[in-house]
């Protein structure tokens, strides 16, 4: 499977079916919730050959040996569980949450330069536990996202935050850009996933996990327009509702000479995935992305790269399992 392809299907998924995991999960209470995601990841543990065989693959680079069954079922459980405690972040229903953050001196100095700052995440981990600690933030998170693939998880769910549609600036509407930059004038942050991209991005491979694999340019490319603080973050399942928030500094700005500025942004890329890189080495279990990552075209030539990049594509779920309540598969 070609790695961007995620971006061209839809979530899957009954309606009816996510509309009763989340009337049970939230009516019942976490602990049935997390009861149920048992038999729902044995079923796509066993039917889901797909993501078994990306999360083999991923799991055998990472751990630098063949991943047994074991480590497969528990990395799709963890994926799992990420999945039930969204509806739990998004309704903001945290008494039994345990959310750690460290690094936050990051953000507070990028922040005091009044240039707003960019938050650059990936698929590792959860997204969502970055807004759940965003709401006692005196300075609001916007999120950049791609839309385009909603199905009914996202439709179900997301209506239990009923500030998530003012915190979205979705990829691909005329007016991003626009609103991107009028929440950095402000003062905000804006949070961008910059490990995949949809079809079409301008990509650039770079070793990652002891073989190339392909990175959009676009999530640099735009850091390096916006000319603002860059802090990196990761939300990280650590145990049942229990999450550590990592800030990391990253750059002043994106710095980029117009003569070099391929190899510049190729640079940057590379030191992303070199932190990425020691994150699932780390935490190998919240690596979210279940397909083939290695598998992608071709890196471009030189100057194909330098072309100016649209706004990154971002989400902030996985695949496969996500079926189980209606996410993308």
């Amino acid at each position: 499977m070609i790695a961007d392809a995620w971006s061209a299907r839809r979530e899957r998924g009954s309606a009816s079916l996510v509309r009763l995991m989340v009337w049970l999960t939230l009516g019942l209470g976490w602990p049935v919730g997390q009861a149920l995601l048992y038999p729902i990841t044995g079923y796509f543990f066993l039917f889901s050959r797909g993501a078994r065989r990306a999360s083999g693959g991923f799991l055998s680079r990472v751990l630098n040996r063949p991943a047994t069954s074991r480590e497969q079922f528990r990395h799709l459980f963890t994926f799992s569980c990420v999945l039930l405690d969204r509806l739990f972040l998004l309704s903001n229903r945290l008494r039994q949450f345990r959310i750690d953050v460290t690094g936050l001196e990051h953000v507070t100095a990028a922040l005091a330069q009044g240039r707003g700052c960019v938050l650059l995440g990936s698929h590792l981990g959860s997204f969502e536990v970055l807004r759940a600690f965003g709401r006692q933030s005196p300075v609001p998170v916007r999120v950049l996202m791609y839309r385009a693939n909603a199905g009914s998880y996202s439709r179900l769910v997301e209506p239990l935050d009923p500030t998530l549609r003012d915190a979205i600036i979705e990829i691909g509407t005329p007016e991003a850009m626009l609103l991107v930059r009028e929440s950095l004038t402000r003062g905000e942050m804006v949070g961008i996933l910059a490990d995949r991209a949809p079809d079409g991005q301008k990509m650039v491979t770079v070793p990652f996990l002891g073989e190339p694999a392909a990175f959009p340019t676009g999530p640099l490319v735009l850091c390096a327009a916006l000319a603002v603080p860059v802090v990196l973050f990761f939300g990280i399942h650590i145990a049942p509702r229990r999450y550590d928030v990592r800030f990391e500094a990253f750059a002043d700005s994106i710095a980029t000479e117009r003569a070099t500025r391929t190899e510049d942004i190729a640079g940057w890329i590379k030191r992303y995935v070199g932190r990425l890189e020691a994150f699932c080495r780390e935490y190998p279990f919240n690596w979210f992305n279940f397909y083939d990552f290695w598998d992608s075209p071709p890196s471009p030539t030189l100057g194909s790269v330098a072309a100016a990049a649209p706004v990154p594509a971002v989400e902030h779920e996985g695949r496969s399992v996500a079926a189980s309540l209606g996410g993308r598969g």
